[in-house]
Formats: structure tokens, sequence, C-alpha cells
């Protein structure tokens, strides 16, 4: 799929995104939010199996072909998934434990992978009725307010003091603090779902260790954006975040805005 047929597509993935979302919001502004547990003891609500359905009848419309990974979904064998070419990998409700709790930290992440990188991402979120989006090499955006404005993040110097870090909510371990221990006095944010990628593509921070254990549907969408933005991800190794590997688990990784 070319970088012109992934445009043309653009406005419909924006808008299967927003129905997802307007499907979250019903079931998050009532009284049954559904809440189950799946057998890993995490949490699932009626709003993820409902903004999934939307979500893959949406692109099952508008790209037939090409196959779906989502958190949602029956698990695809990696003997099938390997040998795709483009897939996409959707997580219709990032940030269930923040729906549960209503503090509209969560979001409807869509993305295009291409040989095990991500190459188009949409992220939505609901409550703040902020829509980001990037295709490789045409830059990332936010769509708020009816205004479209490009994503540029910060640049800054590993040694610059008050750096703005973001740390997870539910993830502040041992390995997290003595990341934090390397920067001069800094700043920390808490933040839920994929917004923490979000704040450094936007220019309101610079780090987001992630020390801790992620899925690659969490990260896929929101993984081009920050790039586009002109920040970076990578395992804390330095190599590449990549997807569609035989285990869907991430390795910990380190995003960061625009490094000097």
């Amino acid at each position: 799929m070319t970088t012109k047929a992934i445009k043309k597509h653009l406005e419909q993935l924006i808008d299967i995104a927003y129905k997802a979302g307007k499907v979250i919001l019903d079931i998050y502004e009532s009284n049954d939010l559904g809440i189950e547990y799946k057998s890993d003891e995490s949490s699932l609500t009626k709003a993820d199996k409902a903004a999934n359905e939307v979500i893959c009848a949406g692109l099952a419309k508008i790209t037939p072909n090409i196959p779906i990974i989502s958190e949602e979904n029956k698990e695809i064998l990696y003997d099938a998934r390997k040998n795709f070419e483009y897939f996409w990998m959707v997580d219709p409700l990032d940030g269930t434990k923040e729906f549960i709790k209503k503090n509209g930290e969560f979001t409807v992440n869509i993305a295009l992978i291409h040989n095990q990188k991500s190459i188009a991402g949409v992220v939505y979120a609901p409550v703040l009725d902020k829509m980001y989006y990037a295709i490789k090499e045409e830059g990332a955006y936010i769509i708020k307010d009816n205004e479209l404005v490009s994503l540029v993040a910060n640049k800054y110097h590993k040694t610059d003091s008050h750096l703005k870090i973001v740390c997870s909510r539910s993830h502040l371990n041992d390995a997290t603090q003595a990341f934090l221990n390397d920067y001069t006095q800094p700043k920390l944010i808490s933040k839920g779902s994929s917004l923490k990628f979000l704040m450094l593509a936007e220019g309101k921070a610079e780090l987001y260790p992630r020390l801790a254990p992620t899925m690659e549907w969490d990260t896929a969408a929101a993984h081009i954006i920050l790039t586009e933005s002109g920040g970076h991800i990578s395992q804390v190794d330095g190599t590449p975040l990549l997807y569609n590997k035989e285990n869907l688990l991430n390795p910990h990784f380190i995003a960061t805005a625009n490094e000097r």
C-alpha cells in the first residue's frame, strides 16, 4: 500500500476512530460499564468490545484484504501472521483502568504496520475530543476544536534540568526510579494510556521510560505519531521497537522527544 493509498483512506480512518469514541462515551456516561476480567486478570468492559466491533467492521469495509490484529480479537497464530506484509494493529480502548476510574485518560488506537514498522496511526481521546494522526514521512497532526495543528516534539539535551518525564499511573517501579536518577530535578507527569506518547509529540514532555510490560497494540499507533513529530522510540539497548513479533509483548523501551 503506497503513501498515496493510505492518505486516501485517512479521512475514513479518522471517521472510524470518531465512531468508536462515540460508542465508548455512550457507555462511559452510563451507569453500566459491564466490567469483566480476562484470564490474565486485566479488565474488560462493554466499551472495549463495542469499540472493537465498530473499528473492525470499518476497517474490513475500507481495506477488506488487510488483516486485523486487535487486543479484543481472537489471537492469530504466529505461523499465519508472520507472513503479513501489511496489517492493522488495533487497541479499541487503551487505558481501560482509566476508563473505569472515569478520569478521561483513555484512547482509541488504530495503526497500519508494514514489515514490522508502524507507518500510519490514528489515536483518538474521546473525553478530550483530540484526534491525533500521522503517516510516515507526512508529519504528525492533531485535530482539536475543528482546528488542524502540526505536532512538533521539543528539542532537549539529557543534561538539561527540570525535564518533564511522563510515567504511568500504574507502573512506577524500581527500574523506572533508577532511570529518573540519571536526570537533574526531573518533573514527573502521570498520565494514562497512549496519551503518554502524545504528550511528547505535543511538546508537553521530553521523556517516557516504559520499563514495565506493554503489548504491541498499546504502542503501535502512537509510535508513528511521535516519530513524525520528531521524537523517537527504541528498546533500552537502542534497537528499534518492532511489531508482529512471535510474542506480541513489547520489550522495555524509552520514548523521547527530539534529543539534541
